[in-house]
């Protein structure tokens, strides 16, 4: 299995992605400013990958600190969750993981300064173990849903590289190619920082998964010519309607899907599915650096002046959605309903 990050000897390992393909890197992190700049940078990326990396990072950060009392532990524990809280805003699982971390931390209160840390520690790589096993039973959910002999289109990255290990829509995937069922995957390149390319061809290929590799654009094209039986991808946040954001990209390729009557899944765990949120509408979206259009790879490949608008994900309307694969089990619609009895189901 990739191992996407992980806890070894007091630091976090977390594999390169920016140089994915040409190359397989891990990077040591001994410091929690190392995994707040890794999160930051896209070395790793993925919301249930972040919140990991968030978990392990304010662990990390708390064993490093140099204190004598419980309150200025506190006090460095306040500010490290608050430096990881404004790296991604758009992916909740970063902030479903800071929560966790505080409710360890208080549940806490009154023990040694070194009990505290092996506290945070221990719960930071539990949520990873607990991410693959999720990832695992996602898989499983959503097995049922892909036929054998079916042609499945994904976008960006929703593999082990973006989660703990294993993956949400790559997940499905998996399973479905471990159950033994002839299927192959359309993957976008996803523009501006192909992720498609990168990193989703980069693990298909790892685990020898028939693939293609296409353009964001030829989406639609091959979807007339009825070479797609479904689509899949992952989501960064769901509000309780069902609305998802995700990749940039994933809208447009969501309305194809509904036009060509092709049914367009969504799989996440639970923790990306943020209930204070009524709809999409309310999901903050990251914008990032006009340099990730204007360049690639340190290669400038628009003039560099020019204006760029360079939104990282979108939000696709629960319409579009046929249904949203979980750990608990697949929601459908009516969403609130739906979403509202798997998390009864899982508590």
């Amino acid at each position: 299995m990739i191992r996407t990050i992980y806890w070894e000897d007091n630091a976090v390992i977390l594999i390169d992605q920016k140089v994915l393909p040409l190359e397989e890197r891990y990077v040591t992190c001994r410091t929690y400013g190392d995994v707040v700049s890794a999160i930051k940078d896209l070395t790793i990326r993925g919301a249930p990958a972040i919140g990991v990396a968030a978990a392990m990072g304010i662990a990390l950060g708390i064993l490093t600190c140099s204190v004598t009392s419980y309150d200025s532990l506190r006090d460095n524990f306040r500010r490290i969750c608050d430096e990881f809280a404004t790296t991604r805003p758009t992916a909740v699982n970063l902030f479903w993981a800071i929560e966790r971390m505080n409710r360890c931390f208080g549940a806490h209160a009154g023990f040694g300064i070194d009990e505290i840390r092996q506290a945070l520690i221990d719960e930071a790589i539990r949520i990873g173990e607990e991410d693959i096993a999720i990832n695992r039973e996602i898989g499983r959910n959503g097995n049922d849903l892909i036929n054998d002999g079916d042609n499945i289109h994904t976008h960006c990255n929703a593999g082990a590289l973006a989660t703990g290990g294993y993956g949400t829509a790559l997940g499905v995937i998996r399973t479905a190619f471990e159950e033994g069922k002839n299927i192959h995957v359309f993957i976008d390149e996803t523009r501006p920082v192909l992720q498609g390319a990168r990193l989703t061809a980069w693990e298909m290929q790892k685990e020898r998964i028939p693939a293609t590799l296409i353009t964001d654009s030829m989406a639609g094209f091959l979807m007339k010519q009825g070479r797609v039986d479904l689509v899949i991808t992952g989501a960064d946040r769901i509000a309780s309607n069902g609305d998802a954001a995700n990749k940039i990209g994933t809208y447009s390729l969501a309305v194809l899907a509904k036009e060509h009557t092709i049914p367009f899944y969504i799989a996440a765990p639970l923790s990306t599915i943020d209930r204070t949120m009524q709809s999409g509408e309310e999901i903050p979206i990251e914008e990032r650096s006009g340099m990730e259009v204007r360049h690639f790879h340190g290669v400038q490949t628009a003039p560099e002046d020019i204006s760029v608008y360079n939104p990282a994900f979108d939000v696709t309307p629960n319409n579009y959605i046929t249904a949203v694969i979980t750990e608990a089990g697949v929601a459908r619609p009516l969403y609130e309903e739906s979403i509202k009895k798997l998390f009864e189901k899982k508590s």
